[in-house]
């Protein structure tokens, strides 16, 4: 064996027994949570199963969290990750929660078929919670909208502790 497959070995071999050490550090937020739809009906009301799991919408303007202007965080309802900041909420008019941007690596996305067109849905990154849908016509920074329904979501104001995350 020459110095430089030597090398390569020897490189490889440490990066396969840093791999569990770099795992360890993946926080528990951003491991995925997966129950079956049973154990989330289970855990849910109805309304908040149909949404979060069935991908229903709730109607427009019946969310009192569309009015809500204090400061504080937009948890997931199922299982309980961050997924807004209050200062990143706007009145969009629709009658559902809009944000222009959710905190890092909170959501996924991906292209809903459902009425035809296609659309961003986007969800929750741990959970795989159904949240809304993304349009690009939201206000500046960033020119997004993140139309939620406000059954998805739990307000925790500023100051009370966020919710322990569900296991």
């Amino acid at each position: 064996m020459n110095r430089r497959n030597f090398f390569k070995h020897l490189a490889g071999l440490l990066f396969l027994i840093a791999i569990p050490a770099i795992a360890k550090e993946v926080s528990a937020a951003m491991k995925p949570l997966i129950k079956s739809k049973q154990a989330w009906r289970a855990l849910l009301p109805a309304d908040r199963y149909a949404v979060l799991f069935e991908e229903a919408t709730e109607p427009s303007r019946s969310s009192a969290l569309d009015h809500e202007k204090r400061s504080g965080s937009f948890v997931c309802a199922a299982c309980f990750l961050p997924l807004f900041d209050a200062k990143q909420k706007f009145d969009s008019g629709t009658g559902w929660p809009s944000f222009w941007q959710a905190l890092p690596d909170a959501v996924a996305t991906r292209t809903d078929f459902k009425l035809i067109w296609p659309r961003t849905e986007y969800h929750c990154a741990r959970c795989g919670g159904h949240q809304g849908h993304l349009f690009k016509d939201g206000p500046k920074p960033t020119g997004l909208r993140y139309c939620n329904n406000g059954l998805a979501l739990e307000f925790v104001p500023e100051g009370m502790p966020l919710p322990a995350l569900r296991t």
